[in-house]
């Protein structure tokens, strides 16, 4: 009897050993994350800015589901706060650009933003409606990182938010604000979720705000903006952040990123991206072209 019981015992052990085993099958999000938190990778992270926009609208759930699809590795999206509280992706403060209403986001409550609909690049009116951050969540979970733009002074909403859902680890947040103001302001989140600072390398004292960071919060990333090609001071923070943190670079349009920009990329992707991640060790790039640059880096073994 004492040895069937051990038989049981055992079995009951492995069956659920096995079960854990199963839900701890590592997601895309964890192996984004340990490229994130890994200084030396030579894979580049690609970011979707507001979302695969080109094939869809800006800021809405079709766009990040686009971004989903085509194995983008963040989506970018800009977050604001209605009259009633609730959080919905809209870049402007107004809703009048995007959509078929008019109004400021925080004097608008959710059900009339709801009644508009989004417009495409072109002005074209779309079936598409704005979606709430709550849903963005739902489409996202454990899929892709999420770059949190214009959260930062209402974030106590949107990690209540994210702890709900199960996705704070997939969260990005990023500012100019000084390191001792991120401490002030942000500190209690540090642990819970991705925090990249901005900043500008044409601004005086740039590498000794990089200096600041390092020493009291060391983010696994800089988010770096520089105008002109002749500014030298990326080629020295590239060597500062060398096997530190990573360097995240836009490409949006011209003086981001000095001359290296989407639209020349599409005639001369070395040029651009490839000089980025070559000369200025680049290993996160924000993109309007997120499937293209995917295909280059596919080519060059990095994604």
């Amino acid at each position: 009897m004492k040895k069937l019981l051990g038989i049981f015992l055992i079995c009951i052990l492995g069956f659920s050993c096995a079960r854990s085993g199963e839900s701890a099958v590592p997601t895309r999000v964890d192996s984004i994350v340990s490229r994130l938190e890994d200084p030396d990778t030579r894979s580049v992270i690609v970011v979707a800015h507001r979302g695969d926009w080109r094939h869809s609208v800006e800021n809405s759930l079709q766009a990040v589901q686009n971004a989903i699809d085509m194995q983008v590795d963040v989506v970018e999206i800009d977050v604001r706060k209605t009259a009633d509280g609730r959080l919905v992706l809209m870049h402007d403060a107004t809703i009048d650009r995007t959509t078929n209403g008019s109004g400021k986001v925080s004097e608008l409550t959710l059900d009339s933003i709801r009644n508009c609909y989004l417009k495409a690049a072109d002005s074209t009116l779309t079936d598409l409606r704005v979606p709430t951050l709550d849903e963005v969540f739902e489409i996202s979970k454990d899929r892709i990182m999420l770059n949190i733009d214009k959260g930062y002074w209402i974030f106590d909403d949107v990690y209540a938010l994210a702890e709900k859902a199960g996705t704070t680890r997939q969260i990005i947040m990023k500012g100019d604000q000084a390191a001792d103001q991120v401490l002030e302001s942000f500190g209690r989140y540090l642990d819970r979720v991705f925090y990249m600072p901005i900043v500008n390398l044409n601004k005086e004292g740039a590498e000794e705000t990089i200096a600041d960071f390092q020493e009291k919060i060391r983010p696994v990333a800089y988010e770096l903006l520089y105008k002109s090609d002749t500014c030298q001071t990326p080629l020295r923070v590239k060597n500062q952040l060398a096997g530190k943190s990573l360097i995240w670079y836009n490409t949006m349009w011209n003086g981001m990123s000095g001359s290296r920009y989407d639209d020349r990329a599409v005639d001369d992707p070395d040029r651009v991206y490839g000089y980025l991640i070559d000369s200025l060790n680049a290993r996160i790039i924000q993109t309007d072209r997120p499937g293209f640059l995917i295909r280059y880096l596919v080519s060059r073994g990095q994604h």
